[in-house]
């Protein structure tokens, strides 16, 4: 009786092993070009252990030559047919599907039989859905090397539901540990690009010229392959490009450019979401590319759109015909994100005329140096949420005036200043106690360790309903070692309020 070993399926295209040599991990069996044979030997001796064969890639690789003409002879008096044992080193034998105890002999009896089937791991039973739910947890690395098990394991690597969502990021500074990150992402967008439905691309700080480049070729290959082979992709997110930046010459911001525009002149129909906050280009630039997402039909089906700094800083986008009659062709917002420079008259009545049974949320960032030379009259506003970051305003008039007003509205307050000149641990709390709504507050400024006390005293006594709370104090000291001590009493003293009711964050943080 014979029992053949599963000829695992192997992709050689797997650019995360770490081998020098990919043509060593893979050849024919018996001279059949469908079945292959990972790092294999017969056994040597009856039950045998397969962890005794396992060695390491490297091992294995200076070893092919001598093991090639050695391994595959069969021993005299040993069955005519060969026995492979497989083993991967790297994953370890609990996740090894399949453990036999081979034996070699003229013939393999029935309680050879079923020492195999006690012996098979339990991982060879598992369920698609949940070897599913297992890959998903799994690092691009880890299910490059788990695909490699078995067949059934390798199928599951081609789930459409592992790569519905997607977050490539490109490092913008020269390194050898992110050297092959360009085409490693080319490489996955070809292998699995065409199960994409949420696509999120980040490129951080690039360093100089060589380094945009390279970026600019990747994404040319990365949205052409998109376009040729997806058909579902509803969410894309490219954020924080700052093409304004001297890194990006002219020739590498016009065919980044070029390149964007093609693919969504194929794939503005289908998408549902797009970001291309912090792009800083030009109003011709941002408006060919806003155009192109209704290539071919005038209108844009898209419900969220978030172009704040799509253009670059102080422009005067409001006097721009090309963005108003850009604009007129969304027909279907319902969150819409952009700058105060981009806002007139105009835009404001195409918006309400197209979508006017649909927007339901707009944000509009502010500059202080906004080119605006108009106003819009408002005669009551509903302020939810509010940021300030400005190290040189004066806030004492702000958290005592202007806040209050907004008492029974103001959900979320996100504070960020320089107020080592003068002390707002009591005006914050007040605004606290004030604005009955508010669920989150977040502050980084010079406090008192005390006035985080104050906040959960509060708390508990029910005088504020926080949610969130996130606080990092500033010190003028390089030790914080006293403010770290009296945090943990604080944290100690409120530790039940704080696991239970509580999104908590507090940090003392030296400005030296």
């Amino acid at each position: 009786m014979q029992h053949p070993l599963p000829s695992p399926s192997v992709d050689l295209a797997t650019p995360d092993l770490g081998l020098s040599n990919r043509q060593a991990l893979a050849e024919p069996v018996g001279g059949c070009a469908s079945q292959r044979r990972l790092w294999a030997w017969p056994q040597r001796a009856q039950g045998a252990s397969p962890d005794a064969l396992g060695v390491g890639v490297g091992a294995a690789a200076r070893a092919e030559g001598q093991a090639r003409s050695a391994s595959l002879q069969p021993e005299p008096g040993a069955a005519s047919r060969e026995h492979v044992t497989v083993f991967f080193p790297h994953l370890g034998k609990p996740c090894s599907p399949h453990h036999y105890a081979v034996h070699q002999g003229p013939l393999m009896d029935e309680d050879c039989e079923v020492t195999q089937l006690q012996e098979q791991s339990c991982w060879a039973t598992l369920p698609d859905v949940c070897l599913r739910r297992v890959f998903w947890w799994l690092g691009d690395r880890d299910r490059s090397r788990a695909a490699l098990v078995c067949r059934k394991w390798n199928q599951i690597m081609y789930s459409a539901d592992l790569w519905r969502y997607r977050t490539i990021t490109f490092s913008g500074r020269p390194s050898r540990v992110h050297a092959s990150e360009f085409e490693s992402a080319l490489w996955y967008i070809k292998k699995f690009g065409r199960y994409l439905e949420h696509l999120e691309i980040k490129f951080l700080n690039p360093y100089n010229a060589v380094l945009t480049k390279k970026f600019q070729v990747t994404m040319r290959g990365l949205l052409s392959c998109l376009g040729k082979s997806n058909n579902r992709l509803r969410s894309l997110s490219i954020q924080h490009l700052e093409l304004d930046r001297l890194v990006w010459r002219n020739s590498i911001r016009g065919s980044l450019i070029k390149s964007l525009s093609f693919f969504l002149k194929k794939m503005g129909k289908h998408l549902d979401h797009l970001s291309l906050k912090g792009a800083r280009l030009t109003v011709e630039q941002g408006c060919h590319i806003l155009n192109s997402l209704s290539y071919m039909q005038n209108e844009n089906m898209a419900s969220e759109l978030n172009i704040e700094d799509f253009f670059s800083h102080h422009l005067a986008v409001y006097g721009s015909s090309q963005f108003n009659k850009a604009m007129a062709t969304f027909r279907n917002l319902t969150f819409l994100t952009l700058n105060y420079n981009c806002i007139s008259d105009e835009l404001l009545e195409t918006l309400s005329e197209n979508n006017a049974g649909t927007l339901r949320t707009m944000n509009i960032k502010c500059h202080v140096h906004d080119p605006h030379g108009q106003e819009i009259p408002v005669r009551s506003i509903s302020l939810r949420s509010c940021y300030f970051s400005d190290p040189d305003w004066s806030m004492r008039p702000t958290l005592t005036d202007l806040l209050p007003t907004f008492r029974n509205t103001l959900q979320k307050l996100t504070f960020e200043f320089n107020n080592n000149h003068e002390s707002l641990d009591e005006q914050l709390h007040l605004l606290i106690l004030a604005c009955r709504k508010l669920f989150y507050f977040k502050i980084w400024a010079f406090l008192d360790v005390k006035f985080v006390e104050r906040i959960l005293k509060s708390q508990e006594e029910g005088q504020c309903s926080l949610h969130t709370l996130k606080v990092r104090i500033y010190t003028n000291r390089y030790e914080t070692n006293e403010e770290d001590r009296t945090l943990r009493e604080i944290y100690r003293k409120y530790r039940k309020l704080i696991d239970s009711e509580l999104n908590y964050f507090v940090v003392a943080y030296p400005m030296m």
